[in-house]
């Protein structure tokens, strides 16, 4: 059985529940989960990581943008009002992670997946690849090892929320 959306108490509630009662608990939690939204680092992902679950990212490219997007939006591609909206409002930081990829050669949705997989509670993103191009560029997500400077630069560019509950907010 698998949740989607749970708050680290939902997903603590739910195993000890099912524990009590002799059951299997929860053995994924599904949540929103990429480079600029980190949030469930928080709670979740500790709670993921207590009960054994894994976590199984959705828009794990952040609907597009961490996806080439402002290279994209610059070559000329169509894109809706809204998604350039978020690429001017983020375009700072799209900037410095379009570089860094580069730096890489690598694409920038490879570099997102492959931040996702380096954490070992995540299982696998869910992708919706709609080329074959799309789909290799996924693919290849799994063979990208992120080095520690390269880790460091994504936490700088897209900063998480600075730790686990309770120390990222109580003290």
């Amino acid at each position: 059985v698998g949740s989607s959306n749970f708050a680290g108490w939902d997903i603590a509630t739910a195993c000890q529940e099912a524990s009590r009662h002799g059951r299997t608990g929860l053995v994924s939690e599904q949540s929103i989960y990429h480079l600029d939204n980190r949030m469930v680092e928080l709670e979740v992902l500790p709670a993921c990581r207590h009960y054994g679950l894994g976590l199984i990212p959705w828009s794990p490219l952040a609907g597009g943008l961490l996806g080439g997007a402002l290279g994209k939006l610059e070559s000329g591609r169509r894109m809706d009002e809204s998604m350039q909206k978020r690429i001017e409002e983020k375009r700072p930081q799209l900037e410095r992670y379009e570089a860094l990829c580069r730096e890489l050669g690598e694409e920038p949705a490879t570099v997102a997946l492959a931040w996702l997989l380096h954490n070992p509670v995540v299982t696998a993103p869910i992708i919706g690849p709609r080329t074959m191009e799309q789909l290799e560029s996924a693919v290849r997500a799994t063979e990208v090892t992120l080095d520690e400077a390269t880790l460091a630069s994504l936490d700088e560019i897209f900063p998480g929320p600075g730790g686990e509950a309770p120390n990222a907010y109580a003290w």
